[in-house]
């Protein structure tokens, strides 16, 4: 990197506002890995230049990288559930609650492609963010088993808990699969986003994509997400 793309010093912050440092080296982490080219390559001093600070700095906040990167998986695992959750808050049924859910999870990782890649990426070797760094992911996917179950009730046969299991999975295969080739392949003629998603669901729920398209939620009722500003 040279002087120039450098940061400049940042200012000493007053006392009692370490608070302050250490949302900055997450904002700052959390930037670096959403925009690196190879983010498994994110080193302390990286962020530490950054922000303007001293490496020897971070270690009162967080005793090593692993540490970091695993305080940012949490944040960004807590918005994600939390816009999924506010989406489906008001949901009258099942089906209204899984479409609300889903409709959440794409459009946050299509308006957010760098924070979705740290996420579900899978680059970080295991050694620095290990598999626990991502028990917070299979709570998502939990709500999505639990909802497409509940949206499937009434069926004439019921599924096994192995089988809403499997369903669930797929149906989480599918979403995830959109949004990463959506992300990575921009020069692709796409439908309208909600056109995707109202004919994925429908296939997984075997409701017509017309009927699922009604109850995806408008922009101005659902927690939609800007693009990645960094």
């Amino acid at each position: 990197m040279s002087s120039q793309e450098r940061s400049a010093p940042r200012r000493r912050n007053p006392r009692g506002q370490g608070q302050v440092l250490k949302a900055q080296l997450v904002d700052a982490a959390a930037k670096l890995l959403s925009t690196l080219d190879q983010p498994e390559t994110l080193t302390l001093r990286q962020v530490a230049r950054e922000v303007g600070v001293a490496p020897a700095s971070i270690y009162s906040h967080f005793p090593d990288l692993s540490a970091l990167i695993q305080h940012v998986l949490r944040l960004r695992y807590e918005e994600l559930a939390r816009l999924m959750d506010q989406a489906a808050q008001s949901a009258p049924d099942p089906l209204v609650d899984l479409v609300a859910r889903c409709a959440a999870y794409v459009r946050w990782g299509v308006g957010q492609p760098g924070h979705y890649r740290t996420l579900f990426g899978g680059r970080m070797p295991d050694d620095l963010v290990p598999g626990s760094a991502h028990g917070a992911g299979a709570e998502l996917l939990e709500a999505v088993v639990t909802s497409l179950a509940a949206a499937a009730e009434g069926e004439r046969r019921q599924p096994s808990a192995e089988q809403q299991w499997q369903a669930g999975l797929m149906l989480w295969t599918a979403l995830h699969g959109l949004v990463s080739l959506y992300n990575d392949h921009g020069n692709i003629p796409w439908p309208p986003l909600d056109d995707l998603i109202a004919d994925l669901l429908s296939l997984h729920t075997a409701r017509p994509a017309a009927e699922i398209a009604t109850l995806l939620p408008q922009c101005a009722d659902d927690p939609c997400v800007a693009p990645d500003s960094i």
